[in-house]
């Protein structure tokens, strides 16, 4: 790896074996490291640091991982995360990726198997921040949407946030409008799920995107449901 393309990586975690592991195998890999066990330090480090990638314990001292993720999140901070856990139950996994993580393995872990998830996120994440999928804003009339600043602007009204979950979808769908989008590929492909799960964690986002974009959120014009088949963004 070349010094240009030098990826940052940032490792939560309070296991003094399995962070020396960690930092020595992936500087061996070219990857610049940084490191803390503490949760309270993680957000502050993540600011000073601007990482490509975190790998994130979920038991911390001082603050949680799951409360680590929904800050970083909370700050507009779009880089993979992915969670390492001694937990194996599918809901500390689903709790993790929807509050924002994109990944997890499961302790203990192969170097092998943790490298190749670390690559396949590193690659996805290049490849989501294409210019075709990263369009900077979206007129649907009479709204306007503003996605570098993260805003919805009504007629005759304050700016209505967006977070960041629902600009990753409105940036999914833009190059995929007036087309059908099925609820697995958004949950794969903007919630970066692995494994099928029955969450309704897409209805609801595009529930509360509706409310945001649409001026008739019970009929909607451009945020549409295909019964059976999923959702589209109808643009004309």
């Amino acid at each position: 790896m070349s010094k240009e393309q030098k990826k940052t990586i940032i490792i939560v975690e309070d296991e003094p074996s399995l962070v020396f592991t960690l930092k020595d195998t992936l500087e061996n890999e070219g990857f610049e490291v940084h490191i803390t066990e503490d949760g309270e330090q993680a957000v502050d480090l993540v600011k000073d640091t601007d990482p490509d990638l975190m790998l994130l314990d979920l038991m911390l001292p001082g603050k949680s991982g799951y409360e680590v993720c929904k800050e970083v999140r909370g700050l507009d901070y779009n880089f993979p995360i992915i969670i390492l856990t001694a937990r194996d139950q599918e809901i500390d996994k689903v709790t993790g990726l929807n509050i924002g993580a994109d990944d997890y393995i499961t302790k203990p872990f192969g170097v092998k198997e943790l490298l190749a998830r670390i690559n396949a996120r590193l690659r996805r994440a290049n490849t989501y921040s294409s210019k075709e999928e990263m369009a900077d804003s979206l007129t649907l009339d009479p709204v306007e949407i503003n996605l570098n600043e993260s805003y919805v602007k009504r007629p005759d009204q304050d700016p209505i946030p967006l977070t960041t979950r629902e600009v990753e979808l409105i940036r999914y769908l833009i190059p995929r409008r007036n087309v059908p989008v099925s609820r697995d590929e958004l949950l794969e492909k903007v919630w970066r799920y692995e494994f099928s799960t029955n969450t309704r964690t897409v209805d609801v986002h595009i529930s509360k995107l509706r409310a945001k974009i649409e001026m008739h959120p019970d009929d909607p014009k451009y945020l549409v449901t295909l019964h059976g088949v999923g959702y589209m963004l109808k643009t004309g």
